[in-house]
């Protein structure tokens, strides 16, 4: 007999990703779409007990870098082993498309320097079955995912692309610059595009030390970029800048938005430098926001840290001459090496000083924490190597050795570098609770050598509705309505994030008690033989995407129903309950 529903999941707390509280319920599913909540009476072709579990919308990841990743793999990990079943990608202005045959080795390089993806890798890794953007959603939309995706139009691609070095040079765009670029945003966004993004950071440079091709355009390039798209009538637009003169860079947003009508978001965090300048920002906002304009931050619910290790891209010892010398021996051979006694000793003295705020704290003890079998993102000062190290009576230096050598070269470290200037996450709670700011940040796919924060989902649950301990908790329905509804409305995705009838059927049974991430490892299974960090999370019982179990206890399954989103999705209309 033919049952009444694809997907039943019983008796679960079901937080809607609406605000309210948490109800216990069953969840129907046919055809890829929620049909009922309640109590439902008709079996289900495929049933799930989700008694003493909660079930949550998946969660949607407006900030990613897959743009290389879904050309050669059908799994988004580490976002989809975490809860995520929509990721946004082609943030910060870098991507893939368009791209003319001559130009891919530039912008290879320039997602290697910007998201730390080997050249090789990518060189390896990209088909390049593509020149113009449309082209590259078109070879997107023949393949399968275990979730949706949604691409952008990257700014450093599209100006290479119409200005060739001139534009890799960052010249001044032309009339008739302006005019091409956006005709093509025009019909980026007919085609599909999510929209568009752009960096205006010093901190985005090519692997081989030039500034990102968009550092300095000019308005009058961006605001002709943004009429494309308000010509289509489609399209979010997403930045990031160092916002060195706030009201300035700031200024220059606010009125894309007012002379194109188009939502804009913006990335949003602590810098140490000038650990205050975010409450300046946050009133600028609410200023334009106030003003009527669809303008909305993108910050991160934990620090933005950098990850140590014998295996990864740096380590504490990296800058001493006797580790550069063995620093390209395979594993095994660099431990045998670090195990000898002379070359301990020789490590162990004083290190010559580098420039750079990163290379420079590769060695300072009191920033940096020891990352065990349970992550801590609020870790406090008497964390910290040096700490520690002063508990026991030796040198800092001493105890970063001996666990960098644990577990077979596998011991990692940590270093908060955003989001973490005053030693805790208060800032990152006053962003978080901000009106006119959502979750985002993760940068799931880049920096694979040194960040690993797609995990970023699993840690908004667990720390800021559960564990913390170091300041004022959030509520569940608070977190999943932020990082699934609001997250998904952000980008013009109104089809998802909410547990009710006629939206999409992506959604997650979890043991709440029980959901932690696990330690970062490294994992060896991109193309050419690169590493990656992997992050996974223990209590996600399922991930369900447009009705079809993707993930059973943290393991994939065969189902791969996710695509690419072509534009922003309408809000459905609701179904009759049964």
């Amino acid at each position: 007999m033919e049952k009444a529903y694809d997907l039943v999941i019983r008796g679960g707390q079901v937080i809607s990703g609406q605000g309210e509280p948490g109800v216990e319920a069953d969840v129907a599913v046919r055809n890829g779409l929620i049909a009922a909540v309640g109590k439902v009476s008709g079996a289900g072709a495929e049933e799930i007990d989700a008694r003493g579990l909660i079930v949550t919308p998946g969660f949607v990841d407006i900030h990613t870098h897959y743009d290389g990743q879904a050309t050669w793999s059908d799994r988004m990990q580490p976002s989809s082993v975490n809860g995520v079943t929509t990721v946004v990608m082609s943030n910060c202005g870098v991507g893939f498309a368009p791209c003319r045959p001559g130009d891919r080795d530039g912008l290879i390089r320039l997602m290697e320097g910007v998201e730390d993806i080997p050249f090789p890798v990518l060189r390896e890794g990209l088909p390049w079955a593509w020149e113009s953007f449309p082209d590259y959603l078109d070879f997107l939309a023949g393949r399968r995912f275990d979730v949706d995706i949604g691409a952008q139009l990257p700014h450093a691609a599209l100006r290479v692309f119409v200005m060739g070095d001139r534009g890799a040079e960052r010249e001044p765009a032309t009339e008739a610059d302006i005019g091409a670029m956006a005709a093509i945003a025009r019909r980026a966004m007919e085609a599909g595009a999510l929209g568009f993004s752009s960096s205006r950071s010093l901190n985005h440079k090519t692997s081989d030390g030039r500034d990102t091709p968009t550092l300095t355009a000019g308005e009058d390039e961006l605001t002709g970029i943004a009429m494309g798209m308000a010509a289509a009538g489609k399209g979010v637009l997403q930045f990031i800048s160092d916002f060195k003169d706030a009201d300035a860079e700031f200024g220059i947003l606010r009125r894309l938005v007012e002379k194109s009508g188009r939502p804009l978001s913006f990335s949003l965090l602590q810098n140490p430098v000038a650990p205050q300048d975010y409450l300046h920002l946050l009133k600028l906002l609410a200023q334009a926001v106030d003003a009527g304009l669809p303008m909305r931050a993108q910050v991160p619910g934990r620090p933005v840290g950098v990850l140590l290790g014998l295996e990864l891209t740096a380590c504490p010892f990296s800058r001493h001459p006797a580790f550069q010398e063995i620093a390209k021996l395979p594993r095994a051979e660099k431990l045998k090496r670090l195990r000898d006694p002379a070359v301990r000793a020789a490590l162990l003295t004083r290190q010559p000083p580098l420039r750079g705020p990163l290379m420079n704290a590769l060695s300072r003890w009191t920033a940096m924490y020891i990352q065990g079998e349970e992550p801590d993102y609020e870790p406090s000062a008497d964390q910290t190597v040096a700490a520690i190290a002063e508990r026991r009576g030796i040198d800092p230096a001493e105890l970063a050795y001996d666990h960098m050598l644990s577990d077979e070269g596998r011991g990692l470290f940590y270093i908060p570098y955003l989001n973490y200037a005053e030693g805790s996450l208060a800032p990152s709670h006053t962003m978080l609770t901000d009106p006119n700011t959502v979750p985002g940040l993760s940068d799931g796919g880049a920096h694979v050598g040194m960040i690993c924060d797609g995990s970023f989902p699993t840690t908004n649950i667990t720390h800021w509705t559960r564990d913390r301990t170091r300041g004022p908790k959030l509520s569940l329905e608070w977190m999943v309505q932020a990082q699934c509804r609001d997250t998904a409305r952000a980008v013009g995705l109104f089809d998802r994030g909410v547990i009710a009838p006629g939206f999409r059927a992506d959604l997650n049974v979890i043991d709440y008690g029980r959901l932690k991430v696990k330690r970062p490892q490294v994992a060896f299974d991109l193309p050419a033989g690169g590493k990656r960090l992997m992050q996974g999370a223990h209590g996600y019982v399922a991930t369900i995407l447009a009705g079809q179990t993707t993930y059973r206890g943290g393991e994939p399954t065969d189902a791969l129903p996710g695509r690419l989103l072509r534009g922003g999705q309408a809000a459905p209309v609701a179904m009759a309950a049964e």
